[in-house]
């Protein structure tokens, strides 16, 4: 295995630098706030907590951006962004896609998924991750006295032939 991949089959590292285009997409359609989990070098937003801020102990209000430390705590990162959200914030989360874990399944099925097609390069990376991308969306519970589910079609999306249902 290369050096330069080395690292991403280890522990070496957690922190995987948000990729700055995808960061401006994102916030042109959320107008973020506060970025929960960030170094004062790679901050996306003007407010941010960092490790030493101890952002799982803070308090996320507003439109918040979070790319986490993809290591072992990730889930606690994901669950705390789930539960901001029924407190009122709207989390956007870039998360490793690991639709095999059950921090996925206990908190990202339940907010809005996007996958990303292809691989992420982060930061000053040279190479792609070796692990698919998506962006995951807890948004407040709505106010209201009734219960529903929503459902959603995807603007441009392909239906699936008849046939191949």
């Amino acid at each position: 295995m290369t050096e330069n991949l080395k690292v991403h089959f280890s522990s070496q590292t957690v922190e995987w630098a948000t990729p700055q285009l995808l960061f401006d997409d994102l916030d042109a359609e959320f107008d973020f706030e506060l970025d929960v989990c960030a170094t004062p070098e790679n901050a996306k937003c003007a407010k941010f907590f960092t490790k030493d801020d101890d952002g799982l102990a803070q308090r996320w209000e507003g439109v918040c951006w979070m790319n986490p430390p993809y290591g072992r705590q990730i889930g606690r990162w994901v669950r705390k962004a789930f539960e901001s959200a029924q407190q009122g914030a709207t989390v956007v989360c870039l998360v490793p896609a690991r639709t095999d874990t059950q921090w996925w399944h206990r908190y990202c099925a339940h907010g809005e998924v996007r996958l990303l097609e292809g691989r992420l390069k982060f930061g000053d990376g040279r190479n792609s991750a070796p692990f698919p991308s998506a962006i995951v969306i807890f948004r407040p519970l709505p106010k209201s006295r009734f219960r529903w589910t929503t459902t959603m079609a995807v603007p441009g999306g392909t239906p699936i032939p008849e046939g191949n249902r």
